[in-house]
């Protein structure tokens, strides 16, 4: 994971060691589309009381099978995605499992705060998770994967963000 400071604002840049637990892949073969949710928290650290959020960011993504053209589906929004079908979403098909996974690890220059929020003289620490919405999933496999610990899928990392870097022609 890598951030970057910039004058545009907070960017996080991460790979992401992502395997699909075995009964998560079953269900996708079964054509069962499965929902992850990608969530960056950007704390002001302060020494006096607990730190304070100044910016968070999420991204969904919506993986699905096709049986019958044999083809996986990535969608990827800013927004949860909903039963009706409206909102905007990025779509991507692929061929195989493992190109759908090794997209959904790349995250290149994801914006998780606006230079507004963020002043130049304090510490910040990103929060990061990756992780299964089990609350997308139709209610009997809610209800049924409740405790099993097949069903779980959660990456988390907190890293310290780099300070602004002004450059001579910042400083006039």
């Amino acid at each position: 994971m890598q951030l970057e400071h910039t004058a545009e604002g907070l960017f996080l840049t991460a790979a992401l060691p992502l395997e699909l637990p075995s009964l998560v892949e079953d269900a996708l073969y079964k054509g069962i589309s499965m929902y992850f949710v990608t969530e960056a928290e950007v704390l002001r650290q302060r020494w006096y009381w607990s730190d304070k959020v100044v910016a968070r960011a999420a991204r969904y993504l919506r993986l699905s099978y096709q049986p019958l053209t044999r083809r996986w589906r990535l969608a990827q929004s800013s927004t949860p995605f909903s039963a009706s079908g409206l909102g905007v979403s990025l779509g991507q098909n692929f061929e195989e499992l493992s190109e759908a996974l090794s997209a959904m690890q790349r995250i290149a220059r994801w914006k998780i705060a606006d230079e507004g929020v963020l002043d130049d003289d304090a510490s910040y620490l990103v929060n990061f998770q990756f992780r299964l919405d089990m609350s997308q999933l139709p209610r009997p496999m809610q209800i049924g994967a409740v405790g099993r610990s097949g069903w779980t899928l959660q990456l988390a990392r907190s890293m310290r963000a780099p300070a602004l870097e002004r450059t001579a022609e910042g400083a006039q």
